[in-house]
């Protein structure tokens, strides 16, 4: 396995769960969703934190049943038009949720209560 291979394989999940995962950057709808799916983006470069918290948004997203499409937003430009500076950063449904920290899953669902 390569560097390359390394740095840009797909990852599993470990559990079964109710998620669409993207990792388009651009605003373009290139896949339609029912209205009744969240909508994640995670914010941020890829490191140990972003990781974390997308396993955590996962794990909290499944134990509560709801659908989700989660975005992978990295482009740190892109990244700054949502008006954050400190990673990682958790968008749901059109806002930020946080920004800086990684939120435990319990949070997550937390939040995730309080939008749907």
């Amino acid at each position: 396995m390569g560097i390359f291979d390394k740095l840009f394989k797909s990852k599993e999940s470990c559990c079964d769960i109710n998620v669409q995962k993207s990792s388009c950057s651009c605003d373009e709808n290139h896949e339609s969703f029912a209205e009744d799916t969240i909508e994640i983006r995670i914010l941020g470069l890829c490191c140990k934190n972003y990781d974390t918290l997308e396993e955590n948004i996962l794990h909290a997203v499944n134990e509560l049943g709801f659908k989700a499409k989660v975005k992978h937003i990295t482009d740190f430009t892109e990244v700054a038009t949502y008006g954050i500076i400190s990673t990682p950063g958790l968008w749901i449904d059109g806002k930020i949720v946080s920004y800086g920290k990684v939120l435990s899953k319990d949070e997550i669902k937390d939040i995730l209560k309080k939008i749907v």
